[in-house]
């Protein structure tokens, strides 16, 4: 009902998750799973580049994304058909094989379309190991505090892998080749398997076993169809696809780049590649400043125009040093672009219909993709490699002036919840959430004027609220005992909509108080689209239902606090 207890400090979240011997394996596992997922990436795009050109690479990245973009949303479902544990390690020992025989088959000189297909295999394979993670991590963790450790141990390593598994790929590459890069990530796939082979993980319930995946199709149809209505809400759904074509692009003039016009080698692709990631990551905080900003659309239009610039810049006088900085400059303006668009999405469209929405645009991601791979060697046949990286500028130059007065209008026309969001942003439970989350969530909170006395939930009754506290003093009772006192900053109501039972407590106003109430869609919505988010609630939970269970077995009176 209150706050939480404070997280733990960034140089001890480590040492929580190595605790449980489970939980060190499995973080271990997931540091391979995510090195040779990019690694993979990077060393076939060099592999195709190098046997047909830019069109091979071009080809290797559709026929993987193809069969993903069809099948991986019914592969997410197995975790919960089948036992977790089991369906990760069979999920990791697919891929491993899928790049040991692509490493043996690029060794002997294979004909590229065998090639493709075991990629595509590897590929699917790769599409299981997040939700089979996801979903074991809460039956291993023996604490909230070793979970919440867990998926924030977990969120650094990738991030780390994304910086650093293509750059060591790239020097596997130029040391022997695709093949030696390949099969070594091949051996760190099947360590990691071997990891996690002993956890086989919780079965799942009998309704969860027959219950049928759901029609990706209808899903979509359902955001498009709530598109329709929403003229604000087309066109940014129109520009956040924009940056996938870019990255699909990129995926190819990486290789491009390095090999044909910097004479970097084909071990300077992965290089290139971590220089974009790393400019990501410097995004990422970045957009932290953006939160509660009234106008978004500058910042927006400037990631597009920067990315566009720097691309042109590259194209027209390309170096080492400048391919370095230039990519880690696009990979700012990319994540500056997709946090404001995503943020001015949650301005624009209702919250009842959102969901779908980002539904529509997810399901554009990896399509977007295929485009950005398929555009890059039509671009450079016309005019070579050079051309490429003007033509991806001008294609990104020209989405600001088709969308200029659009994006302005959009702006002009959404209201910022500001003071909602530095209320939100103060309770530690909605902390960890991104700007376009939290700002979302904002929106949908309904402020509450409650006089001096008022019983604001009671003990027993159903819930359907969270609720937030702007101002006052409220008293927290427990079978007839006060537990607690909140106030501002701190919020109630989460244990009866997380754990679906009755309301544990009765909390009344003692003065004049403002609130605002969060129905318990949106809550769930948030907490299940936002692991950490979710983990910290979880946390909350048990630690006031222990907290209560404490007090009915001792029989005390709670002294009055800020914690229950």
């Amino acid at each position: 009902m209150g706050a939480p207890r404070s997280v733990k400090p960034v140089t001890t979240v480590f040492a929580v998750a190595v605790r449980n011997p489970l939980l060190l394996r499995l973080e271990l596992s997931w540091v391979a799973f995510t090195s040779v997922e990019w690694g993979s990436w990077v060393a076939l795009l060099v592999y195709a580049y190098v046997r047909e050109g830019a069109k091979g690479s071009s080809i290797i990245v559709a026929v993987q994304l193809v069969p993903c973009i069809v099948l991986s949303p019914f592969l997410s479902a197995l975790p919960d058909r089948y036992r977790t544990g089991r369906v990760l390690f069979l999920s990791y020992v697919g891929m491993a094989v899928a790049i040991a025989v692509l490493a043996l088959a690029i060794a002997l000189g294979a004909p590229l379309w065998v090639v493709c297909i075991v990629a595509s295999l590897g590929c699917l394979a790769m599409s299981v190991p997040r939700p089979a993670e996801s979903a074991l991590l809460p039956a291993i963790v023996r604490t909230p505090d070793e979970l919440t450790a867990a998926h924030v141990a977990s969120s650094w390593m990738e991030n780390a892998s994304i910086m650093i598994a293509p750059a060591l790929t790239g020097l596997l590459i130029g040391i022997g080749g695709p093949a030696l890069a390949l099969a070594a990530l091949a051996a760190l796939g099947f360590a990691g398997a071997a990891l996690i082979s002993p956890m086989p993980g919780p079965a799942p319930a009998p309704a969860e076993a027959d219950a049928e995946i759901p029609s990706i199709v209808a899903e979509v149809h359902d955001g498009v169809r709530s598109l329709s209505h929403e003229t604000g809400g087309r066109l940014l759904v129109a520009v956040l696809a924009s940056q996938y074509v870019l990255i699909g692009a990129l995926d190819v003039l990486y290789v491009t780049l390095a090999i044909s016009v910097l004479g970097m080698g084909e071990s300077g692709s992965g290089y290139l590649n971590s220089a974009y990631g790393i400019g990501g990551i410097i995004g990422g905080l970045v957009t932290a400043l953006l939160i509660a900003r009234r106008r978004l659309a500058p910042a927006l239009i400037a990631g597009l125009v920067v990315a566009a610039l720097a691309l042109g810049v590259l194209g027209l006088h390309p170096t080492v040093i400048g391919a370095f900085l230039l990519l880690g400059t696009v990979g700012v303006s990319r994540s500056v672009l997709d946090a404001t668009g995503r943020i001015l999405l949650h301005r624009c469209i209702s919250p009842g219909v959102l969901a779908k929405v980002f539904g529509v645009l997810e399901a554009l991601m990896d399509s977007g993709l295929l485009v950005g791979t398929l555009l890059v060697p039509l671009l450079i046949g016309l005019s070579g490699p050079r051309a490429a990286l003007l033509g991806i500028g001008a294609f990104f130059l020209f989405m600001v002036a088709a969308t200029f007065r659009g994006l302005r209008n959009v702006d002009e026309q959404a209201c910022v919840p500001a003071v909602e969001i530095h209320l939100l942003r103060s309770i530690p439970l909605f902390a960890p959430l991104p700007a376009p989350e939290l700002e979302g969530l904002a929106r949908a909170l309904q402020p509450l004027r409650v006089p001096a006395g008022a019983t604001v939930i009671r003990e027993g009754e159903p819930g359907d609220t969270y609720f937030a506290i702007a101002s006052g003093e409220l008293e927290v009772s427990h079978a007839g005992r006060r537990v607690a006192l909140l106030g501002r900053g701190e919020g109630f109501g989460e244990i009866a909509l997380i754990e679906d039972v009755p309301r544990t407590a009765t909390v009344r106003a003692l003065g004049d108080s403002d609130l605002y109430g969060l129905d318990q869609q949106p809550f769930i919505l948030t907490l299940t689209g936002h692991e950490p988010t979710a983990d910290r609630a979880s946390s909350v939970v048990s630690q006031r239902l222990a907290e209560l269970g404490e007090l009915e077995r001792s029989g005390e009176t709670g002294a009055a606090g800020r914690e229950p």
